[in-house]
């Protein structure tokens, strides 16, 4: 497990969450020492009131092992993790919580839930995944996306993707994110087709098909990231330079990218899952404990954003 950085930008976006109740939160068998401290940690900042789902003799005795007190917190009993995520997921449509947290099941088993057309979470739009970041080489908080769901995603996946990143950021109090839509290169052509689906996209945010966000695509990491490579390409955009969102072309492209930035820059990445009925938190055992409150920080944003629209 890598240091955490501590480079004040989480906690700014912390501070956002000051004033704001905290929100009933079912978490999906935490039955790992960090998984449960992670939980049980954000419960006591005031960010989420926990629902522990799980094998409740199992989650006892990782809290009495690991020293945590888990007070009167509320602990549903269900006899393995396929069971907690279902049950999870039932609290959700039952109107009992309104964020979703992966506690120490698979990442799959917790998603099956999620996507089950009977009884999921389904809405009408894509479910993505992002790495909301904390660089310590860039100047603001950077969203990844998508790194872990929309294995190849298509032009249509990617018009959602990119819409629920957006609307995420909107949520951490931007007014009008901006997305790099990133490729090899920042010419457009016939031979890579991720650079035909970012100007295409571009075109669709210009028409109104994607809301609420500047888009400039294609570009290359460097011009994304960096003005002074874009100037020395000639690159005229409000995008490079200062992205909030980086639009990867897909999952494998956006994997290497956020872990090589959490693993060669030392940020720190806290998962969020986007596109269902709440957001989910979605934790990596290698999450640091800041990185964990981060993500439900986020949650909590998003949640109390979508009670905003209700």
């Amino acid at each position: 497990m890598k240091p955490a950085t501590g480079t004040g930008k989480y906690e700014r976006l912390l501070t956002r969450c000051e004033g704001l109740a905290p929100v009933p939160t079912a978490v999906a068998h935490p039955c790992e020492t960090t998984a449960l401290a992670g939980a049980v940690e954000a419960g006591k900042r005031g960010l989420i009131v926990p629902l522990l789902v799980g094998p409740a003799a199992r989650i006892k005795e990782t809290a009495d092992a690991a020293q945590i007190d888990l007070g009167n917190l509320e602990i549903i009993d269900v006899p393995h993790s396929y069971a907690a995520a279902a049950r999870a997921v039932e609290l959700v449509k039952e109107g009992k919580a309104e964020i979703l947290m992966k506690g120490s099941l698979h990442t799959d088993e917790l998603m099956s839930a999620i996507v089950s057309r009977e009884g999921g979470l389904r809405t009408g739009r894509r479910i993505s995944h992002v790495f909301i970041m904390d660089v310590p080489t860039y100047h603001k908080v950077l969203i990844v996306t998508d790194a872990a769901i929309n294995i190849a995603p298509t032009l249509e996946d990617k018009v959602d993707i990119c819409q629920n990143a957006i609307d995420l950021a909107v949520s951490l109090g931007l007014e009008k994110p901006k997305v790099a839509i990133l490729a090899a290169v920042e010419t457009v052509t016939s031979k890579m087709p991720s650079t035909i689906d970012a100007a295409a996209l571009c075109k669709m945010a210009e028409r109104g098909q994607i809301k609420g966000g500047i888009l400039d695509g294609p570009l290359a990491f460097d011009n994304a990231i960096s003005a002074e490579a874009a100037a020395t390409k000639g690159i005229k955009s409000e995008v490079a330079g200062d992205p909030d969102i980086l639009l990867a072309p897909d999952l494998e492209a956006g994997n290497i990218l956020a872990k090589q930035l959490s693993f060669l820059a030392n940020a720190d990445s806290a998962g969020m899952v986007l596109g269902a009925k709440v957001p989910v938190i979605l934790t990596s055992r290698a999450d640091s404990v800041r990185s964990r409150i981060a993500s439900c920080g986020v949650a909590k944003l998003v949640a109390h954003a979508r009670r905003a629209k209700l």
